[in-house]
């Protein structure tokens, strides 16, 4: 059976370029790989297939010698023919070719490129701080523990022991990088080997400012990960969180909280007091027939405005408590209020009934 032409195997024309070749192998390669296409044979046919082909084509030497001689050129022993390397194995094998295109992706280094020093960047760090309404309202100067890897004050991070020189690691070459083959893909990962620091667990304090809100971000310069090897370190953010307080309730800079009054306040009219976020205590005048939801706004007693001078306000919601477990002396009271009262004493409420008495009237008609 005659072998399929090259490329039609990757579907592109004779003039295709080096970019057009991987970006039509690279599709192909994910379709028709076997971890995709679990126990189906002629989909695993087909990967080798594109494989093959990619693996002469990619080549400008093995292609020019396609396109002359087609697949003869590497019959019988020819460049780049049966035991050359053309398959999975050897150093022209898939894993070559994976890397050669994804390697990027997975932080590799392409073959020819040279080798890299090894000095990395070290990782970003992540800790969670939660605090309370008070603390946000005033800040404050926490004191932290992070557990990290800071560089290696025995070999500065170089890697290497006092009074040495370092040494071409034997794992990696040099590179900073190993790679792991498993099945048909390469993916490489940081060398284990002399990297040039420590694990240590690091207290560090963290200036905390007055109304910082739930979900701010403090970024620490350098606090992360030690670089690999001397590089640069990371840095640390600390993602805040704001507990939730058991009477106020928070609104960017202003604050809201709800306040029970006994009904004779509300009626009669009076005065309360609550104490506020910055340790004072406020005094609320209730004016005469007060109802149920009248919210009074104090000016500048909320929270401060974040890196501003500028403050937001407290709103407090009123809620008028119905008297419980009446005395007879208090029922008889009420009562005889009850029969000497007029519209005006309750004109919410004679309104209302008096507006679902005519919509019903007007139904009926």
């Amino acid at each position: 059976m005659a072998k399929a032409d090259f490329y039609e195997t990757l579907g592109v024309s004779k003039t295709a370029d080096e970019k057009e070749l991987k970006s039509a192998f690279r599709k192909l390669a994910m379709k028709w790989h076997p971890d995709k296409n679990p126990g189906d044979h002629g989909a695993e046919k087909k990967f080798k297939e594109i494989n093959e082909a990619y693996e002469f084509l990619k080549d400008p030497q093995k292609r020019a010698a396609y396109d002359r001689f087609g697949h003869a050129a590497f019959e019988q022993g020819g460049p780049g023919g049966p035991g050359q390397g053309a398959g999975f194995g050897g150093a022209g094998g898939f894993s070559d070719i994976f890397e050669d295109i994804f390697g990027e992706m997975m932080g590799g280094r392409r073959r020819g490129g040279g080798q890299s020093q090894g000095r990395e960047r070290g990782e970003d760090l992540r800790y969670n701080m939660e605090i309370s309404l008070e603390e946000a309202y005033s800040g404050k100067v926490a004191q932290i523990r992070v557990p990290s890897s800071i560089t290696c004050d025995v070999c500065t991070g170089s890697g290497a022991k006092p009074g040495t020189k370092p040494s071409t690691c034997a794992t990696c070459h040099g590179s900073g990088r190993v790679r792991a083959t498993q099945g048909f893909f390469s993916i490489e990962r940081t060398c284990p080997n002399g990297q040039g620091r420590v694990t240590e667990e690091r207290s560090l304090q963290v200036n905390i400012p007055e109304g910082i809100e739930d979900g701010t971000r403090i970024r620490l310069q350098g606090e992360g990960e030690a670089g690999l090897r001397g590089g640069p370190s990371g840095d640390l953010y600390i993602f805040m969180s704001v507990r939730p307080h058991s009477f106020y309730k928070r609104d960017g800079a202003d604050l809201y909280c709800i306040v029970t009054i006994p009904m004779v306040t509300a009626t009669l009219g009076g005065k309360f007091e609550i104490s506020t976020l910055d340790s004072t205590k406020s005094r609320v005048t209730v004016p005469e027939g007060t109802p149920t939801g009248k919210q009074f706004r104090l000016k500048g007693k909320g929270m401060p405005v974040l890196r501003s001078h500028q403050t937001g306000d407290l709103y407090v919601q009123i809620v008028v408590e119905t008297p419980q477990k009446l005395t007879k002396r208090q029922r008889e009271l009420l009562e005889e209020f009850q029969k000497i009262s007029s519209k005006e004493n309750n004109p919410e409420s004679t309104g209302f009934f008096a507006k679902m008495k005519d919509f019903f009237d007007t139904l009926s008609d």
